[in-house]
Protein backbone atom coordinates (compact mmCIF):
# COMPACT_ATOMS: atom_id res chain seq x y z
CA UNK A 1 0.00 0.00 0.00
CA UNK A 2 1.37 3.07 -0.99
CA UNK A 3 1.94 6.45 1.59
CA UNK A 4 -1.24 8.35 0.13
CA UNK A 5 -3.78 5.08 0.41
CA UNK A 6 -2.68 4.42 3.92
CA UNK A 7 -3.79 8.25 4.88
CA UNK A 8 -7.62 9.17 6.21
CA UNK A 9 -10.04 8.73 3.54
CA UNK A 10 -10.91 12.10 2.13
CA UNK A 11 -7.60 13.68 2.97
CA UNK A 12 -5.68 14.02 -0.18
CA UNK A 13 -1.96 13.54 0.38
CA UNK A 14 0.18 16.83 -0.42
CA UNK A 15 3.91 16.23 -1.16
CA UNK A 16 5.91 18.19 1.34
CA UNK A 17 7.78 21.37 0.02
CA UNK A 18 11.35 21.15 -0.71
CA UNK A 19 13.11 24.07 0.98
CA UNK A 20 17.01 23.60 -0.83
CA UNK A 21 18.29 26.02 2.65
CA UNK A 22 16.97 24.68 5.24
CA UNK A 23 17.59 20.97 3.90
CA UNK A 24 21.28 21.87 3.37
CA UNK A 25 21.67 23.34 7.14
CA UNK A 26 20.03 20.32 8.32
CA UNK A 27 22.84 17.77 6.48
CA UNK A 28 25.29 19.92 7.88
CA UNK A 29 24.32 20.10 11.87
CA UNK A 30 23.99 16.36 10.99
CA UNK A 31 27.78 15.99 9.38
CA UNK A 32 28.28 17.91 12.44
CA UNK A 33 26.50 15.61 14.89
CA UNK A 34 27.44 11.76 13.28
CA UNK A 35 31.04 12.88 11.85
CA UNK A 36 32.35 14.79 14.36
CA UNK A 37 32.75 17.26 11.44
CA UNK A 38 33.31 21.17 11.80
CA UNK A 39 30.98 23.60 10.23
CA UNK A 40 33.75 25.65 8.53
CA UNK A 41 34.79 22.42 6.68
CA UNK A 42 31.43 21.02 6.41
CA UNK A 43 29.52 23.94 5.05
CA UNK A 44 31.97 25.50 2.29
CA UNK A 45 31.25 22.53 -0.11
CA UNK A 46 27.53 21.81 0.60
CA UNK A 47 27.68 25.67 -0.63
CA UNK A 48 29.65 25.22 -3.35
CA UNK A 49 27.28 22.43 -4.95
CA UNK A 50 24.37 24.52 -4.21
CA UNK A 51 25.33 27.03 -6.32
CA UNK A 52 26.78 24.93 -8.95
CA UNK A 53 23.68 23.44 -9.61
CA UNK A 54 21.83 26.52 -9.62
CA UNK A 55 19.90 25.98 -5.99
CA UNK A 56 21.44 28.84 -4.51
CA UNK A 57 21.98 32.72 -4.71
CA UNK A 58 23.90 35.00 -2.47
CA UNK A 59 20.59 35.40 0.03
CA UNK A 60 20.59 31.88 0.02
CA UNK A 61 24.27 30.79 0.99
CA UNK A 62 23.93 33.63 4.10
CA UNK A 63 20.63 32.32 5.14
CA UNK A 64 22.35 28.56 5.44
CA UNK A 65 25.36 30.13 7.04
CA UNK A 66 23.41 31.56 9.86
CA UNK A 67 21.12 29.20 9.95
CA UNK A 68 23.67 26.96 10.99
CA UNK A 69 26.26 28.55 12.80
CA UNK A 70 22.92 30.78 15.00
CA UNK A 71 21.86 27.24 15.61
CA UNK A 72 25.42 25.38 16.87
CA UNK A 73 26.09 28.80 18.64
CA UNK A 74 22.44 28.60 20.70
CA UNK A 75 22.17 24.86 21.15
CA UNK A 76 22.25 24.85 24.83
CA UNK A 77 20.18 27.54 24.89
CA UNK A 78 17.63 26.23 23.00
CA UNK A 79 17.84 22.54 23.89
CA UNK A 80 17.14 23.81 27.70
CA UNK A 81 13.80 25.64 25.92
CA UNK A 82 13.16 22.31 23.79
CA UNK A 83 13.32 20.21 27.42
CA UNK A 84 10.87 22.57 28.61
CA UNK A 85 8.42 21.90 25.90
CA UNK A 86 8.37 18.20 25.75
CA UNK A 87 7.41 15.13 28.17
CA UNK A 88 10.74 13.30 27.77
CA UNK A 89 14.02 13.72 28.50
CA UNK A 90 15.92 15.72 25.87
CA UNK A 91 18.17 12.32 25.41
CA UNK A 92 15.43 10.29 24.28
CA UNK A 93 14.57 12.51 21.34
CA UNK A 94 16.35 11.08 17.82
CA UNK A 95 19.08 13.67 17.41
CA UNK A 96 17.78 14.23 13.65
CA UNK A 97 14.42 15.40 15.11
CA UNK A 98 16.37 17.74 17.61
CA UNK A 99 18.14 19.10 14.64
CA UNK A 100 15.19 19.57 12.67
CA UNK A 101 13.74 21.43 16.62
CA UNK A 102 16.90 23.72 17.00
CA UNK A 103 16.89 25.13 13.61
CA UNK A 104 13.00 25.63 14.04
CA UNK A 105 13.88 27.46 17.89
CA UNK A 106 17.01 29.16 16.14
CA UNK A 107 14.22 30.84 13.59
CA UNK A 108 11.48 31.79 15.90
CA UNK A 109 13.87 32.83 18.64
CA UNK A 110 17.31 34.04 17.00
CA UNK A 111 16.50 35.35 13.31
CA UNK A 112 13.92 37.63 12.13
CA UNK A 113 11.70 35.40 10.17
CA UNK A 114 8.34 35.96 10.77
CA UNK A 115 6.81 33.06 13.41
CA UNK A 116 4.17 31.61 10.42
CA UNK A 117 7.06 30.89 8.31
CA UNK A 118 9.35 29.70 10.66
CA UNK A 119 6.64 27.41 12.05
CA UNK A 120 5.56 25.87 8.73
CA UNK A 121 8.96 25.91 6.80
CA UNK A 122 10.31 23.99 10.01
CA UNK A 123 7.51 21.66 9.42
CA UNK A 124 7.97 21.56 5.75
CA UNK A 125 11.60 20.31 6.58
CA UNK A 126 10.31 17.57 9.11
CA UNK A 127 8.41 16.58 6.10
CA UNK A 128 11.17 15.68 4.18
CA UNK A 129 13.70 14.82 6.39
CA UNK A 130 11.69 12.97 8.94
CA UNK A 131 8.51 11.88 7.64
CA UNK A 132 4.99 12.93 8.07
CA UNK A 133 4.47 11.73 11.92
CA UNK A 134 7.84 12.94 13.47
CA UNK A 135 6.36 16.44 11.58
CA UNK A 136 3.83 16.47 13.63
CA UNK A 137 5.85 16.52 16.73
CA UNK A 138 7.77 18.84 15.61
CA UNK A 139 4.73 21.55 15.08
CA UNK A 140 3.70 20.92 17.93
CA UNK A 141 7.16 21.59 20.17
CA UNK A 142 7.43 24.86 17.51
CA UNK A 143 4.16 26.04 18.16
CA UNK A 144 4.77 25.84 22.08
CA UNK A 145 7.91 27.69 21.62
CA UNK A 146 6.95 30.32 19.47
CA UNK A 147 4.51 31.68 22.33
CA UNK A 148 7.38 33.46 23.70
CA UNK A 149 10.55 35.67 22.64
CA UNK A 150 13.76 34.23 23.68
CA UNK A 151 14.02 36.72 26.73
CA UNK A 152 11.13 35.28 28.27
CA UNK A 153 11.92 31.74 27.64
CA UNK A 154 15.68 32.37 28.96
CA UNK A 155 14.05 34.12 32.33
CA UNK A 156 12.04 30.75 32.55
CA UNK A 157 14.29 27.89 32.07
CA UNK A 158 17.93 29.53 33.16
CA UNK A 159 18.22 29.35 37.49
CA UNK A 160 18.65 32.52 38.69
CA UNK A 161 21.88 33.78 39.02
CA UNK A 162 22.02 33.94 42.81
CA UNK A 163 21.51 30.72 43.18
CA UNK A 164 23.64 29.11 40.62
CA UNK A 165 25.85 31.73 38.66
CA UNK A 166 27.83 29.26 36.60
CA UNK A 167 24.66 27.23 35.75
CA UNK A 168 22.28 30.69 34.80
CA UNK A 169 25.49 31.98 32.58
CA UNK A 170 25.75 28.09 30.51
CA UNK A 171 22.18 28.42 29.82
CA UNK A 172 21.45 32.29 29.06
CA UNK A 173 25.04 32.38 27.21
CA UNK A 174 24.68 28.53 25.89
CA UNK A 175 28.00 27.29 26.52
CA UNK A 176 28.82 23.92 28.71
CA UNK A 177 29.18 24.67 32.76
CA UNK A 178 32.53 23.80 32.71
CA UNK A 179 33.63 25.77 29.85
CA UNK A 180 32.16 28.89 31.65
CA UNK A 181 33.83 27.94 35.32
CA UNK A 182 36.92 27.91 33.57
CA UNK A 183 36.92 31.35 31.41
CA UNK A 184 35.82 32.70 34.26
CA UNK A 185 38.68 31.23 36.22
CA UNK A 186 40.94 32.34 33.39
CA UNK A 187 39.10 35.99 33.44
CA UNK A 188 39.17 36.59 37.00
CA UNK A 189 36.96 39.48 38.14
CA UNK A 190 33.23 39.91 38.29
CA UNK A 191 29.90 39.11 36.40
CA UNK A 192 30.63 41.95 33.91
CA UNK A 193 33.96 40.32 32.15
CA UNK A 194 32.79 36.61 31.90
CA UNK A 195 28.89 37.54 30.59
CA UNK A 196 31.04 40.03 27.97
CA UNK A 197 33.01 36.72 26.76
CA UNK A 198 30.37 34.67 26.68
CA UNK A 199 27.96 37.05 24.23
CA UNK A 200 31.60 37.98 22.17
CA UNK A 201 31.66 34.20 21.73
CA UNK A 202 28.04 33.88 20.61
CA UNK A 203 28.61 36.93 17.89
CA UNK A 204 29.96 35.77 13.97
CA UNK A 205 33.40 37.11 13.60
CA UNK A 206 34.58 38.91 11.02
CA UNK A 207 37.28 37.59 8.19
CA UNK A 208 40.84 39.18 8.82
CA UNK A 209 43.17 38.42 5.81
CA UNK A 210 46.89 38.34 6.43
CA UNK A 211 48.96 40.68 3.59
CA UNK A 212 52.13 38.32 3.56
CA UNK A 213 55.19 40.73 3.56
CA UNK A 214 57.90 40.93 0.60
CA UNK A 215 54.12 40.15 -1.31
CA UNK A 216 51.35 42.49 -1.21
CA UNK A 217 51.40 45.13 1.63
CA UNK A 218 48.13 45.95 3.74
CA UNK A 219 47.28 49.24 1.87
CA UNK A 220 47.72 47.47 -1.72
CA UNK A 221 45.31 44.45 -0.54
CA UNK A 222 43.02 47.82 0.80
CA UNK A 223 42.98 48.91 -2.46
CA UNK A 224 42.25 45.78 -4.52
CA UNK A 225 39.16 45.69 -2.12
CA UNK A 226 37.80 49.11 -1.70
CA UNK A 227 36.61 51.00 0.65
CA UNK A 228 32.81 49.10 0.81
CA UNK A 229 34.74 45.55 0.87
CA UNK A 230 38.14 45.88 3.63
CA UNK A 231 38.93 47.85 6.78
CA UNK A 232 42.30 48.30 8.17
CA UNK A 233 43.01 45.96 11.12
CA UNK A 234 42.92 46.91 14.64
CA UNK A 235 46.36 46.14 15.91
CA UNK A 236 48.87 44.09 13.26
CA UNK A 237 50.47 46.28 10.61
CA UNK A 238 49.46 43.03 8.04
CA UNK A 239 45.87 42.90 9.30
CA UNK A 240 42.53 43.54 6.70
CA UNK A 241 39.26 43.37 8.10
CA UNK A 242 36.52 41.89 5.22
CA UNK A 243 33.23 43.66 5.69
CA UNK A 244 30.33 41.59 5.97
CA UNK A 245 29.44 39.34 3.13
CA UNK A 246 33.02 39.92 2.00
CA UNK A 247 34.23 35.81 0.19
CA UNK A 248 38.16 35.36 0.62
CA UNK A 249 38.19 32.85 -1.94
CA UNK A 250 36.97 35.38 -4.64
CA UNK A 251 40.26 37.49 -3.53
CA UNK A 252 43.27 37.31 -6.11
CA UNK A 253 45.56 38.03 -3.58
CA UNK A 254 44.42 35.06 -1.53
CA UNK A 255 43.76 32.64 -4.39
CA UNK A 256 47.38 33.21 -5.46
CA UNK A 257 48.99 33.27 -1.66
CA UNK A 258 49.84 37.00 -1.49
CA UNK A 259 47.67 37.00 1.30
CA UNK A 260 45.66 34.67 3.33
CA UNK A 261 42.94 34.02 5.71
CA UNK A 262 44.44 34.67 9.69
CA UNK A 263 42.89 35.89 12.79
CA UNK A 264 44.46 39.05 14.21
CA UNK A 265 45.72 37.27 17.54
CA UNK A 266 47.44 34.72 15.71
CA UNK A 267 49.26 37.49 13.72
CA UNK A 268 49.95 39.24 17.17
CA UNK A 269 51.74 35.99 18.15
CA UNK A 270 53.80 35.20 15.10
CA UNK A 271 54.96 39.08 14.99
CA UNK A 272 56.00 39.30 18.69
CA UNK A 273 58.18 36.19 18.46
CA UNK A 274 59.19 37.96 15.17
CA UNK A 275 60.24 41.01 16.79
CA UNK A 276 61.45 39.64 20.32
CA UNK A 277 64.94 40.78 20.82
CA UNK A 278 67.62 38.93 20.29
CA UNK A 279 71.68 38.83 20.71
CA UNK A 280 73.56 37.38 17.80
CA UNK A 281 72.56 35.22 14.92
CA UNK A 282 69.15 35.67 13.95
CA UNK A 283 69.33 32.99 11.04
CA UNK A 284 67.34 29.92 11.81
CA UNK A 285 63.60 29.64 12.89
CA UNK A 286 61.38 27.07 13.44
CA UNK A 287 57.69 26.53 13.83
CA UNK A 288 57.53 23.41 15.61
CA UNK A 289 53.65 22.76 15.18
CA UNK A 290 53.03 24.10 11.50
CA UNK A 291 49.79 23.19 11.05
CA UNK A 292 47.61 24.29 8.78
CA UNK A 293 50.00 26.81 8.11
CA UNK A 294 48.88 30.27 9.04
CA UNK A 295 51.76 31.04 11.37
CA UNK A 296 53.96 29.62 9.23
CA UNK A 297 53.22 31.66 6.45
CA UNK A 298 53.70 34.89 8.10
CA UNK A 299 56.55 33.52 10.03
CA UNK A 300 58.31 32.31 6.54
CA UNK A 301 57.64 36.03 5.15
CA UNK A 302 59.06 37.72 8.04
CA UNK A 303 62.57 35.40 7.93
CA UNK A 304 62.77 35.79 4.32
CA UNK A 305 63.01 39.97 4.85
CA UNK A 306 66.03 39.67 7.29
CA UNK A 307 67.62 36.44 5.06
CA UNK A 308 66.39 34.01 7.22
CA UNK A 309 65.41 30.71 6.64
CA UNK A 310 62.40 28.87 8.16
CA UNK A 311 62.39 25.53 8.69
CA UNK A 312 58.13 24.21 9.14
CA UNK A 313 57.25 20.82 10.63
CA UNK A 314 54.12 19.29 11.08
CA UNK A 315 53.48 15.63 12.61
CA UNK A 316 50.51 14.58 10.53
CA UNK A 317 51.21 14.19 6.66
CA UNK A 318 47.72 15.81 5.05
CA UNK A 319 48.13 19.28 7.39
CA UNK A 320 52.02 19.12 6.23
CA UNK A 321 50.23 19.60 2.88
CA UNK A 322 48.51 22.39 4.18
CA UNK A 323 51.57 23.61 5.38
CA UNK A 324 53.53 23.54 2.38
CA UNK A 325 50.33 24.97 0.11
CA UNK A 326 50.56 27.82 2.60
CA UNK A 327 54.15 28.73 2.17
CA UNK A 328 54.14 28.10 -1.74
CA UNK A 329 55.72 31.28 -3.85
CA UNK A 330 57.26 32.70 -0.63
CA UNK A 331 60.23 34.53 -1.88
CA UNK A 332 62.87 33.54 0.93
CA UNK A 333 64.43 29.95 1.80
CA UNK A 334 62.03 27.45 3.90
CA UNK A 335 61.60 23.97 4.13
CA UNK A 336 58.38 21.80 5.20
CA UNK A 337 58.85 18.48 6.91
CA UNK A 338 56.63 16.07 8.13
CA UNK A 339 57.97 15.48 12.22
CA UNK A 340 57.01 15.29 15.58
CA UNK A 341 58.25 17.80 17.58
CA UNK A 342 58.49 16.04 20.57
CA UNK A 343 61.26 13.11 18.96
CA UNK A 344 62.17 16.17 16.88
CA UNK A 345 65.09 15.15 14.10
CA UNK A 346 66.55 18.56 14.32
CA UNK A 347 69.88 19.03 16.40
CA UNK A 348 69.73 20.68 19.36
CA UNK A 349 70.34 24.72 20.17
CA UNK A 350 70.47 25.25 16.56
CA UNK A 351 67.47 27.69 15.97
CA UNK A 352 67.70 31.24 17.09
CA UNK A 353 63.45 31.16 17.00
CA UNK A 354 61.72 28.78 17.95
CA UNK A 355 57.29 28.84 17.97
CA UNK A 356 54.97 25.93 19.01
CA UNK A 357 51.39 26.57 19.06
CA UNK A 358 50.88 23.42 20.56
CA UNK A 359 47.52 21.55 20.44
CA UNK A 360 44.89 22.67 22.71
CA UNK A 361 40.91 22.67 23.58
CA UNK A 362 40.34 25.17 21.13
CA UNK A 363 38.26 27.09 23.45
CA UNK A 364 39.35 30.52 22.43
CA UNK A 365 38.22 29.67 18.61
CA UNK A 366 34.78 28.99 20.22
CA UNK A 367 33.53 31.83 17.97
CA UNK A 368 34.36 30.41 14.81
CA UNK A 369 34.08 27.05 15.81
CA UNK A 370 31.23 27.21 17.99
CA UNK A 371 29.97 23.21 17.79
CA UNK A 372 33.92 22.73 19.81
CA UNK A 373 32.15 23.80 23.12
CA UNK A 374 29.50 20.33 22.98
CA UNK A 375 32.55 18.50 21.65
CA UNK A 376 35.16 19.42 24.32
CA UNK A 377 35.32 17.50 27.94
CA UNK A 378 37.08 18.68 31.30
CA UNK A 379 38.65 15.10 30.88
CA UNK A 380 40.34 16.53 27.23
CA UNK A 381 42.91 18.88 29.31
CA UNK A 382 44.26 15.90 31.08
CA UNK A 383 45.02 14.22 27.39
CA UNK A 384 46.53 17.49 25.81
CA UNK A 385 48.74 17.97 29.39
CA UNK A 386 51.37 15.59 28.59
CA UNK A 387 51.51 16.67 25.14
CA UNK A 388 52.11 20.69 25.41
CA UNK A 389 55.01 20.38 28.04
CA UNK A 390 56.67 18.34 25.83
CA UNK A 391 56.79 20.52 22.88
CA UNK A 392 57.42 23.33 25.06
CA UNK A 393 60.74 21.51 26.91
CA UNK A 394 61.47 19.85 22.99
CA UNK A 395 61.46 23.88 21.94
CA UNK A 396 63.74 25.02 24.46
CA UNK A 397 66.19 22.45 23.63
CA UNK A 398 66.31 23.29 20.25
CA UNK A 399 66.43 27.19 20.61
CA UNK A 400 69.96 28.31 21.30
CA UNK A 401 71.25 30.34 24.35
CA UNK A 402 69.70 33.28 24.07
CA UNK A 403 67.47 32.31 21.66
CA UNK A 404 63.52 33.13 22.06
CA UNK A 405 60.97 30.51 22.29
CA UNK A 406 57.15 31.46 21.59
CA UNK A 407 54.68 29.22 23.81
CA UNK A 408 51.26 29.92 22.10
CA UNK A 409 47.74 28.14 21.97
CA UNK A 410 44.16 29.25 21.23
CA UNK A 411 43.09 28.76 24.64
CA UNK A 412 42.65 30.79 27.81
CA UNK A 413 42.22 28.01 29.85
CA UNK A 414 44.60 28.63 32.49
CA UNK A 415 45.69 24.44 32.91
CA UNK A 416 46.68 24.83 29.06
CA UNK A 417 48.63 28.13 29.09
CA UNK A 418 50.41 29.68 32.29
CA UNK A 419 50.04 26.20 34.26
CA UNK A 420 52.28 24.04 31.23
CA UNK A 421 55.18 26.98 31.47
CA UNK A 422 55.44 27.38 35.13
CA UNK A 423 55.17 23.39 35.59
CA UNK A 424 58.03 23.76 32.04
CA UNK A 425 60.64 26.17 34.45
CA UNK A 426 59.99 24.73 37.78
CA UNK A 427 60.04 21.29 36.62
CA UNK A 428 57.78 19.50 37.45
CA UNK A 429 57.46 16.41 35.48
CA UNK A 430 60.52 16.98 34.31
CA UNK A 431 63.73 18.45 34.65
CA UNK A 432 63.58 22.33 35.17
CA UNK A 433 64.05 24.65 31.87
CA UNK A 434 67.17 26.83 32.22
CA UNK A 435 64.85 30.30 30.27
CA UNK A 436 63.49 32.97 31.68
CA UNK A 437 60.15 34.71 30.73
CA UNK A 438 60.61 37.51 28.17
CA UNK A 439 57.95 40.13 28.60
CA UNK A 440 55.98 39.86 25.88
CA UNK A 441 53.67 43.16 26.22
CA UNK A 442 56.22 45.30 24.56
CA UNK A 443 56.35 43.45 21.50
CA UNK A 444 52.52 44.17 20.99
CA UNK A 445 52.35 47.79 20.06
CA UNK A 446 49.33 49.43 20.76
CA UNK A 447 47.61 46.64 21.76
CA UNK A 448 45.43 47.15 24.88
CA UNK A 449 44.33 46.06 27.76
CA UNK A 450 47.56 43.04 27.69
CA UNK A 451 47.47 42.41 31.86
CA UNK A 452 50.32 42.56 34.34
CA UNK A 453 52.54 40.65 32.08
CA UNK A 454 54.72 38.70 31.13
CA UNK A 455 52.92 36.16 29.31
CA UNK A 456 49.50 37.92 27.13
CA UNK A 457 46.26 36.58 27.10
CA UNK A 458 43.78 37.84 23.84
CA UNK A 459 40.18 38.31 24.32
CA UNK A 460 37.44 38.32 21.64
CA UNK A 461 35.32 40.98 23.86
CA UNK A 462 38.45 43.27 24.71
CA UNK A 463 40.52 42.92 21.35
CA UNK A 464 38.32 41.50 18.98
CA UNK A 465 40.39 38.42 18.43
CA UNK A 466 40.40 34.90 18.87
CA UNK A 467 41.30 34.00 22.53
CA UNK A 468 45.54 33.53 21.82
CA UNK A 469 47.96 32.70 24.30
CA UNK A 470 51.34 33.61 24.30
CA UNK A 471 54.69 32.93 26.50
CA UNK A 472 57.84 34.42 25.20
CA UNK A 473 61.24 32.69 27.07
CA UNK A 474 64.61 32.77 26.45
CA UNK A 475 67.06 29.83 26.82
CA UNK A 476 69.70 31.14 29.43
CA UNK A 477 71.81 28.19 29.56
Amino acid sequence: MNEQARRSPGKSYRRPKKDPVRILAFEALRAVDERAAYANLVLPPLLKKAREAGDFDTRDAALATELVYGTLRRQGTYDAIISACIDRPLRQVDPPVLDVLALGAHQLLGTRIPTHAAVSASVELARVVLGDGRAKFVNAVLRKISRDDLDTWVERVAPPYDEDAEDHLAVVHSHPRWVVSALWDALGGGRGGIEDLLEADNERPEVTLVARPGRISADDLLDTLGEESGLPGRWSPYAVRLTEGGEPGAIDAVRDGRAGVQDEGSQLVALALANAPLDGTDERWLDGCAGPGGKAALLAALAAGRGAHLLAAEKQPHRARLVERALAGNPGPYQVITADGTRPPWRVGVFDRVLVDVPCTGLGALRRRPEARWRRRPEDLEGFAPLQRSLLREALKAVRVGGVVGYATCSPHLAETRTVVDDVLKGRGGPAAEAEWVDARPLMPGVSALGDGPDVQLWPHVHGTDAMYLALLRRTA
